[in-house]
């Protein structure tokens, strides 16, 4: 399989193949490369519906031509923990990034999400977020406001400040959070189906999106509950004596 960066024809071959409504997986294949490599290109230059080649190729130029001047001191080829492969370490965290914005998360956040998810400790402070992406604390903040607002990430307060944490905890509180949000839209079709009528079509299609919503909630909320007691069941049951000592991270400092 091909490494290195995408050419002006590969990126041709993947506009013809969103004009022909290929899925990702089948344009990669077609180019001997990884569905995510697809996935990324595309989605950082337009999406599937404004992708264009020759404008994709350019402003993958421009992004390489500002990059170089920093690269000797960029957070990507700074020291791994555990041995971990700079490079590898810096595409994954992209490619993270890349689906999380297609979840509907904004850039910043969505990179802010990659940080945490990808530190051993779960947790960092502003600063060390900042320092890490290499962005201002105000648009740190700006991203963490939003996060906290979606229970994706929980604020802790140690001696001296503030750190950042995500952990399973929170996905479960995000899941209940997103599957109660349905629950106003329920009640007010609900209502629109007394307006509009009994046994009209209108009051019938607004019933059938209540019924569908309310069920798909129920069924979120007993996946969650169910998936949170094997997960925390699975942590106390875990043999403490046989686990190895963990290793002291650079991370523990920030």
């Amino acid at each position: 399989m091909p490494g290195g960066r995408l050419t002006q024809q590969e990126r041709r071959q993947i506009a013809l193949g969103l004009a022909d409504d290929l899925p990702y997986a089948q344009i990669a294949r077609g180019l001997d490369r990884p569905t995510s490599t697809i996935t990324r290109e595309v989605m950082r230059n337009g999406g599937p519906a404004a992708y264009r080649a020759d404008l994709a190729h350019r402003a993958t130029e421009r992004r390489a031509h500002r990059r170089r001047p920093a690269a000797s001191q960029g957070t990507d080829s700074a020291p791994q923990p555990h041995g971990r492969d700079p490079e590898a370490m810096a595409e994954y965290a992209e490619t993270l990034t890349t689906v999380l914005m297609a979840s509907g998360l904004a850039k910043m956040p969505a990179r802010v999400l990659t940080c945490l998810f990808t530190t051993d400790t779960g947790s960092l402070t502003a600063s060390g977020l900042a320092q890490r992406l290499q962005v201002s604390p105000a648009s740190i903040s700006k991203a963490i406001t939003f996060l906290e607002s979606q229970s994706l990430v929980r604020r802790e307060r140690d001696e001296r400040r503030a750190r950042y944490v995500v952990d399973n905890e929170l996905f479960y509180q995000a899941t209940i959070a997103s599957a109660r949000s349905n629950d106003r839209f329920v009640e007010v079709a609900r209502q629109g189906a007394t307006v509009l009528g009994p046994q009209t079509p209108a009051a019938a299609r607004l019933e059938n999106i209540a019924r569908f919503l309310d069920f798909i909630s129920e069924s979120i909320t007993r996946a969650a509950e169910q998936a949170r007691e094997v997960l925390h069941t699975t942590s106390e049951t875990a043999p403490n004596d046989t686990a190895p000592p963990r290793p002291s991270s650079p991370e523990q400092a920030e």
